[in-house]
């Protein structure tokens, strides 16, 4: 398992709410902040590569998981 710790900061910077969790809105409005357009069928595609349990949300250790499998 990926060091979390070298994530932390990056997803915190998704995770507006701080509630622990990336929805697909939060990562659609980080898409459009960064000057991208993201539609919500977009960001809940990129959501669902990351969701190893299925619950439609991303942890730090999915997201951890994710990075370090794909290169950062």
């Amino acid at each position: 398992m990926p060091d979390t710790n070298e994530y932390a900061a990056t997803f915190a910077f998704v995770d507006a709410d701080s509630d622990g969790r990336i929805t697909a809105q939060e990562y659609a409005d980080l898409m459009h902040r960064m000057g991208d357009s993201c539609t919500e069928e977009q960001a809940q595609r990129a959501i669902e590569a990351m969701d190893r349990d299925g619950d439609g949300l991303i942890t730090l250790e999915e997201f951890a998981l994710y990075m370090a499998d794909n290169g950062d």
